[in-house]
């Protein structure tokens, strides 16, 4: 077995990570599923710490990983070949360790394209190694026995919906093995024959559906033989005196001949399909699609005719063709929006006859062609399984929940169920799966502990399955619902998983981004991938994104500022911070600002303490995208003004050596001499009347300069000024905690995080409390606010 002697430095990470216990636990374990991750995964001993340098095995010549989670994701699914072609092909990992010659290899998350098999970099073994190998491979059989979990294939987990009815036989195309396969030397006489003479369109439709029935290595070389090519060519100059029914076979041979998407052959069955459409019947256009689907072709003008079609004889649907309707408009990505009227009565018309896996399906197909439905509909399918959820398979289930997710429906009684039946299913599900649940929770802001707890206990010896893509959103559904797991470990593994992936990142930084914010919520700040991530090029790339990212590249910059003030890798240009700074301003005074209780508590606050210039509404920090109501206290409890907006009174108030009388003040502001203060504000609300300051230098509660004082300039934001308290407050809403809970989210723990880094009290106006105030008298609003701001706890403290 070859092996790698490999020396690598520990990425550095803004926070005491674990790293050793991760070796220790896996050493005691002593299972042959940790052997085997170490020799397979590159980089799979980082995660320990007794030395930097680690002894490395690279993949044995029979090692493939059974597992393609193309399935879950939104782009095209279905690179993977039949197990029986491709048994010797390593899916979706690479060998990237440090000092490797090979330039990085990137491929879309959507489908888990096969990489070079791992052997063609490797010498012959020697006969000394044999034994070795087999040893291996009978462990590594052994092994799989025990992760069928983790065995996943794209195009066979969405069509097991097709087993639960006879009828699913005529509308789709079988791809598993046939029964009895033909000898190889009846292939050769077939293709012997096609040479010597061209055949009628019967024969020539014969002759395919034998060469189908040849043993796979035997299918498996058609491909390059000139004779196989011939037939080919024969049948496309005959294509059109092909009876429909003998097209159809011909199109289904072509599956277990793996004939590839762009043959000659296709590109003609294809165009003659599209001519016939109109004359054929559902049942048989249903049945082409699904062959269309098994050939990964990419129809669009066959499925637009399918769809018109379908929409003429809509009352004509079976349930079975619906469903397989529904699975074809899915795996096309394209959702006809003169359907979605009919797909909606449809679905309530056979809703309590759907087999559960079927409502999978449904739910399936209409999340990949990101099909809307209206909330009624959607409530209606999660109310049936809450009530059959334990009956339901893992994966029918994980799709009803994206679907619930893309619908945002914040379904209770079914988030509920899942919390009692999902934990004891999470360690045999895939790493997508387990993927999808979570950020389930996260979308829609439930936490619940069990599930999670389950998720980072099961996750760690299965993390050498994650994409970027899987890591990314696993740190953002733990971030986002700020979830710190009672096993280090889960992090340390996702943070080295996000190492090996790096590669991945130039053509995905949507996944990095996603990721190190998901670790900022959590004080997570892995000092690396950080430096990667705001260098030059990798900013360009997310410029380039067809995601919008500035915020999130902005909130990560100023995080790292305000939290890692040691960190000395690249940096954000002023520049770029600037503009996204005005960015998230100009979007806060439009949609932020201007909320009714956020208004409402700015006009009371401005009345209690004196005038719009002792209170500030404001995003003291940007990046956090949330407003605060910035005041500020001296010591002894007295408002002091800071908030002069108008420039013009600004100007006037600057400290330029002449002294300011009440008499010139008065004049300057057009203040009325009787003007009430805060104090006699605070008497209306019952509040005690405090003394007024004397004139020995110090402010007036009403606002005013005493006699020979001097105005100060606003200070810098940020900093903190001797003998004052800054309070920041908190007016939040209920999307800044978790469902139902007074649990805050991740980002507004981050907020008040760094607001208290910067000195600034943080006082909660929490919804629950602030919002059934709004509809109480002034007076109460008042009283509330007075014991909010001059709280003698913060005063005391500060």
């Amino acid at each position: 077995m070859a092996t790698v002697l490999m020396c690598r430095r520990f990425p550095r990470l803004s926070r005491v990570a674990a790293f050793s216990t991760t070796a220790k636990r896996k050493a005691e374990r002593g299972s042959s599923k940790s052997r085997k991750e170490k020799r397979d995964k590159p980089g799979a001993a980082n995660t320990g710490t007794e030395s930097g340098a680690t002894i490395q095995l690279l993949k044995p010549q029979d090692y493939r990983v059974l597992y393609n989670p193309a399935a879950y994701a939104k782009g095209r699914a279905g690179s993977q070949q039949r197990v029986d072609r491709d048994s010797s092909q390593a899916l979706g990992d690479t060998f990237t360790g440090p000092g490797t010659a090979q330039a990085p290899q990137t491929f879309p998350t959507a489908s888990s394209q096969a990489l070079p098999p791992v052997r063609n970099a490797l010498p012959k073994p020697k006969p000394s190694a044999l034994l070795e190998q087999t040893i291996l491979a009978m462990l590594y059989k052994e092994e799989a026995e025990k992760e069928k979990w983790e065995v996943h294939n794209s195009k066979e987990d969405p069509r097991m919906f097709q087993k639960g009815r006879p009828e699913y036989r005529s509308l789709s195309c079988d791809s598993a093995e046939p029964a009895q396969t033909l000898p190889a030397e009846e292939g050769d006489s077939i293709l012997q024959s096609v040479a010597g003479c061209e055949g009628s369109p019967g024969v020539l439709t014969d002759y395919f559906r034998k060469l189908s029935r040849l043993p796979a290595e035997r299918r498996a070389a058609l491909g390059s033989d000139p004779r196989f090519s011939a037939l080919c060519h024969h049948a496309i100059t005959a294509i059109r005196l092909f009876s429909t029914p003998d097209l159809i076979q011909i199109l289904k041979a072509c599956v277990p001949l793996a004939v590839p998407a762009s043959h000659p052959l296709l590109d003609a069955c294809e165009a003659e399909f599209c001519r016939r459409a109109w004359d054929m019947d559902l049942e048989q256009l249903l049945l082409v699609a699904d062959c269309w689907r098994c050939l990964d072709r990419s129809v669009p003008s066959y499925l637009g005719i399918l769809f018109s079609y379908a929409n003429l004889h809509w009352k004509d649907l079976t349930l079975p063709q619906f469903v397989q309707l529904l699975y074809i408009i899915g795996e096309g990505r394209r959702s006809p929006a003169d359907l979605a009227q009919k797909v909606e009565s449809t679905i309530l018309k056979y809703l309590d006859a759907f087999t559960l896996e079927e409502l999978g399906a449904i739910c399936l197909g209409l999340f990949k062609s990101l099909g809307g439905v209206s909330d009624h509909v959607m409530r209606r399918i999660a109310d049936r399984v809450s009530l059959q959820m334990e009956d339901m398979s893992t994966y029918a289930l994980v799709n009803v929940l994206k679907m619930l997710r893309y619908t945002r429906m914040d379904h209770v009684p079914l988030m509920r169920e899942l919390g009692k039946v999902i934990p004891a299913r999470i360690p045999t599900t895939n790493v997508q799966g387990i993927m999808h649940i979570t950020l389930t929770y996260s979308a829609l802001h439930f936490f619940n502990e069990d599930v999670l707890a389950a998720v980072a206990a099961s996750l760690p010896s299965k993390v050498s399955y994650c994409r970027s893509k899987d890591a990314a959103k696993f740190l953002w559904s733990f971030g986002c619902l700020d979830y710190e797991p009672p096993n280090e470990e889960f992090y340390s593994s996702l943070i080295n998983q996000l190492h090996t992936k790096v590669h991945e990142f130039s053509k995905f930084p949507e996944h990095l981004l996603t990721a190190l914010l998901g670790l900022a919520f959590v004080k997570r700040f892995p000092e690396e991938l950080i430096d990667f991530a705001f260098r030059e090029e990798f900013v360009q790339k997310t410029r380039g994104s067809k995601y919008e990212l500035n915020k999130d590249l902005f909130t990560l910059s100023k995080s790292v500022e305000i939290e890692c003030p040691t960190y000395q890798g690249s940096r954000l240009p002023p520049q770029l911070c600037q503009e996204f700074t005005e960015m998230i301003l100009s979007f806060a005074e439009r949609e932020i600002y201007v909320r009714p209780e956020i208004v409402e508590a700015t006009s009371l606050l401005e009345s209690m303490l004196g005038g719009p210039e002792y209170v500030k509404n404001h995003m003291i920090l940007p990046h956090t995208r949330s407003s605060d109501l910035e005041v500020r206290l001296a010591t002894d409890g007295r408002p002091i003004p800071f908030n002069f907006k108008d420039p013009v009174a600004a100007k006037k108030l600057k400290g330029v050596g002449v002294s300011l009388t009440d008499d010139l003040i008065s004049q300057l502001t057009k203040r009325r001499a009787h003007s009430r203060s805060p104090v006699e504000v605070g008497t209306e609300a019952g509040i005690p009347r405090r003394e007024r300051g004397d004139a020995a230098g110090t402010l007036c509660l009403g606002g005013a300069l005493p006699a020979g004082a001097k105005s100060q300039a606003e200070p810098e934001a940020g900093r903190r000024q001797p003998g004052e308290v800054r309070l920041a407050l908190q007016v939040s809403n209920r999307n800044h905690f978790c469902y139902g809970s007074k649990r805050l989210l991740g980002l507004h723990c981050l907020k008040r995080r760094q607001l208290r880094l910067l000195g600034y009290e943080v006082v909660e106006i929490p919804f629950w409390e602030w919002f059934p105030l709004l509809k109480r008298t002034r007076s109460e609003k008042l009283s509330y606010l007075h014991y909010k701001v001059f709280c003698p706890v913060l005063l005391t403290g500060a």
